[in-house]
């Protein structure tokens, strides 16, 4: 099993001149392995490219993608580490669905897709990462 961060997914969605080869490649080898998951913040951040949910949806689907719950201890996690992201001087603005992604991968021990690894591998450091730098 494979938590899909929403980067790899915008990437397929908007064809991406430069990832999109890169990230079905990923997304191909992590199938491999298991289900491609995704949870309710990376849904919701995909969701802004599409008009109709059925869209959605559909996408979703002939992705193979997985949507699985957020646990109750990564929603807590996620939460403990954006107080301390904050006590550091960090932004208060578009950090906290990476901290939901990377509490959820965190807790159920998935290893996380991504292109944005810098906030994860800081704040999410047992987190296997499977990115370009990795």
């Amino acid at each position: 099993m494979t938590l899909v961060d929403t980067n790899i997914l915008l990437d397929l969605v908007t064809n991406d001149p430069i990832w999109a080869d890169w990230s079905i490649q990923q997304l191909e080898d992590a199938s491999l392995a298991g289900p491609l998951l995704i949870n309710d913040v990376v849904y919701a951040e995909i969701a802004v490219r599409y008009e109709r949910i059925e869209d959605l949806d559909s996408f979703i689907e002939d992705a193979d993608l997985v949507m699985t719950p957020f646990p109750r201890e990564a929603l807590f996690l996620a939460g403990k580490v954006f107080t301390q992201y904050r006590r550091v001087g960090g932004s208060r603005t578009g950090v906290l669905p990476d901290f939901f992604i990377g509490a959820h991968a965190a807790v159920r021990q998935l290893p996380l897709l991504t292109r944005d690894v810098s906030r994860y591998r800081s704040y999410f450091p047992t987190v296997e990462l499977i990115s370009p730098t990795s």
